[in-house]
């Protein structure tokens, strides 16, 4: 099988595969963190609205999540390389695309192009992890989408200064292939485990009988569960990741200078890096956590916290300080979805067809996507980001009700019936 490790020492060739991985995700955290400075720069030299430079987010994240199953499917039978190799590609295409758009259409296309190819590196590399970390699922898939998280935090200043300097054309081209071609490297060094790996510690979460192939997977309640919370909580997410630049200008906060923690800038400068920072060290840390006390029980802590954030922010976000402070505390307790979701997913189903499955949930961001972020940008267009915010606190407290009520005893009857 194509892609696949042989005679390489398990233990060094999985740290190795995560080091491979978290590479990747960070040349594609930019498609999605980064967008924010782009949006007003596009806005006032083409006189588009911010709504409809935001239908282009919107469809990168549905080219993103809904075709990785798609893309994992390959991976499950030819290996990651081939299939982020191609990612690669695709992420220079788009951002370069971007660079010339002179139309709406021509951003569209740039989007669902930068879409698909972020998708394919990010469900490979997610899933690639789940399968070389046995018992460790949660910090490997954090640690992973760390990388993504966090992965922008070091290019908001040199985006900005080219931006300023160049025009924010010249970014997208130059980040676009630069991100492109690392992607294309690394890809050449990614491959999956031969067989089955042992767990590496013991683990409350896991049922270790039996594979569920995606089929199988989508007959049963406890995947749909999953994907109705994923949908909310990252739908709270979005809201202020997507508006980000948007809620810090209607805040009047964007532009005013801080001095915080050693940085200092404008508080979108400063809050962009804190909180891209924060975002990636959500995912390994919650990941890390979920694998000791549960998945549940994690999710339940994250959300309602997330909860007090993102009512923090609506309420106090006018202050400068506490504008940073709140948007870091959605950040860092938003992450962390994107380990446990998928950690939860391949506990659950099984090794054999992890990509494809993780792949599957992690279509619920598309879905959160098309839902939160045009009804978040409708309502705030009459200046009510409150009655926005309120919404995704809202999401969260249910979804960490959700996850205790209904989530852990139906993960544990299937346990239970599958012997493990």
């Amino acid at each position: 099988m194509a892609g696949v490790a042989s005679g390489v020492d398990e233990h060094q060739g999985r740290w190795f595969q995560l080091v491979i991985g978290i590479i990747c995700m960070v040349m594609i955290a930019n498609l999605q963190y980064g967008w924010n400075l782009f949006v007003d720069p596009m806005s006032h030299q083409q006189h588009w609205t911010r709504a409809t430079i935001g239908a282009a987010f919107s469809m990168f994240v549905l080219a993103e999540t809904w075709l990785v199953p798609v893309e994992s499917w390959f991976v499950d039978r030819f290996g990651p390389r081939i299939v982020v190799m191609i990612g690669g590609i695709l992420v220079a295409l788009g951002w370069s695309l971007d660079s010339a758009a002179a139309t709406l259409p021509v951003l569209y296309a740039a989007a669902i192009i930068s879409g698909i190819g972020a998708g394919a590196v990010y469900g490979t590399c997610v899933g690639n992890a789940l399968k070389w970390f046995v018992g460790r699922r949660g910090l490997a898939a954090g640690l992973t989408a760390a990388g993504f998280g966090a992965g922008a935090a070091a290019t908001v200043v040199p985006i900005q200064y080219v931006i300023a300097a160049h025009g924010y054309q010249s970014a997208f081209l130059w980040f676009g292939l630069a991100q492109g071609g690392v992607i294309l490297i690394a890809s050449q060094f990614l491959r999956m485990p031969a067989h089955k790996l042992a767990a590496t510690v013991p683990t409350p979460n896991m049922q270790a009988v039996r594979s569920f192939s995606p089929l199988e997977v989508l007959k049963t309640p406890i995947f749909w569960v999953l994907y109705v919370m994923f949908v909310l909580v990252a739908s709270g997410g979005l809201i202020v990741t997507a508006q980000f630049a948007s809620i810090a200008a209607d805040f009047g906060v964007a532009k005013q200078h801080i001095a915080l923690i050693g940085l200092t800038g404008t508080v979108l400068t400063v809050a962009l890096i804190i909180d891209n920072v924060l975002n990636g060290l959500a995912r390994p840390f919650f990941g890390w956590i979920s694998d000791r006390i549960g998945r549940e029980e994690t999710m339940f802590i994250a959300f309602m916290l997330a909860a007090l954030a993102i009512w923090s922010l609506s309420y106090y976000g006018h202050d400068p300080v506490m504008f940073v402070v709140a948007s870091g505390a959605i950040y860092f307790t938003w992450g962390e979805i994107y380990s446990l979701f998928p950690s939860t997913c391949t506990d659950t189903y099984g090794f054999k067809y992890a990509t494809t499955n993780a792949g599957m949930l992690y279509t619920a961001k598309g879905t959160a996507a098309a839902i939160a972020v045009p009804t978040s940008a409708l309502i705030a267009g009459a200046g009510d980001w409150h009655s926005v915010l309120w919404m995704g606190a809202i999401a969260n407290v249910v979804v960490a009700i959700m996850a205790m009520a209904i989530l852990k005893p139906m993960r544990a009857a299937q346990r239970r019936n599958a012997g493990a």
